[in-house]
């Protein structure tokens, strides 16, 4: 299947934000806290983009920014469709009370609005990388819990799981070779927005003062340090604002693309 062109776009716009996170310390002109000018100058040809509130390189911070907020992004991604997906498989496969007790558990905690949730976990805790990362993945975990119970539900009824079923699998087998093999096109599909909503769920939370902490960048942080610029004409706090935006585009535009091709290619095999 050929890749259209919006899918291009995102794919290159997308992979360029992730290689200049990961080549951060060598193409960042100067360093990340490094203070090289006074308050808020204008763009020059020692600044493309200016300096910030203390006078630090806007573009220095924006490209770190953006390495600490798609690392903790990828990781709390990773964390939350790992731990979702296999209980929400686990619960569909076992069933019975099992299932109905970790499906009300995750009606519980997705009765709480995740922002008040986060909130109030991270004002009792230190406000840590590992912690951002795991309270930020364990509340997205119960989205993916539910897209993979549903999914296995249907995947579980199935001939050749009735099949291993007869021929004496276990339950581990079932689940790791028979169902999540079959699983992973939904799966894998809602991985790009649930990477994106863990982009803009860190944003908020460091707008908000609870993310990442100074002096780290990222780019909600970003906008919060700057933001008070904009009553003055000065445009600090719209560059990371944009990068978010980018981001989110490009990769919702590939992650569309993925969505469509696994849906083609499921209607052909049943073809």
């Amino acid at each position: 299947m050929k890749m259209p062109l919006s899918a291009m776009i995102g794919l290159a716009v997308s992979g360029a934000i992730f290689l200049a996170a990961i080549l951060a310390p060598l193409i960042a002109p100067y360093g990340m806290a490094e203070i090289v000018g006074d308050v808020w100058e204008p763009a020059s040809s020692a600044h493309w983009l200016g300096t910030d509130n203390i006078g630090r390189d806007l573009l220095t911070r924006l490209i770190y920014g953006g390495r600490t907020t798609i690392f903790i992004a990828m990781l709390a991604t990773a964390l939350s469709f790992s731990l979702g997906s296999f209980l929400g498989v686990t619960a569909a496969v076992i069933g019975g009370w099992v299932d109905q007790v970790m499906s009300r558990l995750v009606d519980l905690m997705m009765a709480i609005p995740s922002l008040i949730f986060a909130l109030v976990v991270l004002s009792v805790m230190p406000v840590t990388l590992p912690v951002l990362i795991i309270v930020m993945g364990l509340l997205d975990s119960t989205r993916v819990f539910r897209l993979a119970r549903a999914v296995a539900v249907d995947i579980n009824v199935m001939d050749f799981v009735e099949a291993a079923r007869l021929r004496g699998e276990g339950r581990i087998w079932i689940i790791f070779r028979e169902i999540l093999p079959n699983a992973l096109s939904p799966l894998v599909a809602e991985l790009g927005l649930r990477f994106i909503f863990a982009v803009l769920f860190l944003s908020t939370l460091s707008f908000l003062g609870l993310g990442v902490q100074p002096p780290a960048s990222d780019w909600g942080g970003m906008v919060k340090e700057n933001k008070d610029g904009i009553v003055f004409g000065i445009n600090a706090a719209l560059y990371p604002a944009a990068a978010i935006s980018i981001l989110a585009i490009s990769v919702n535009l590939v992650a569309d693309w993925v969505l469509n091709r696994t849906s083609d290619l499921k209607g052909g095999r049943g073809g």
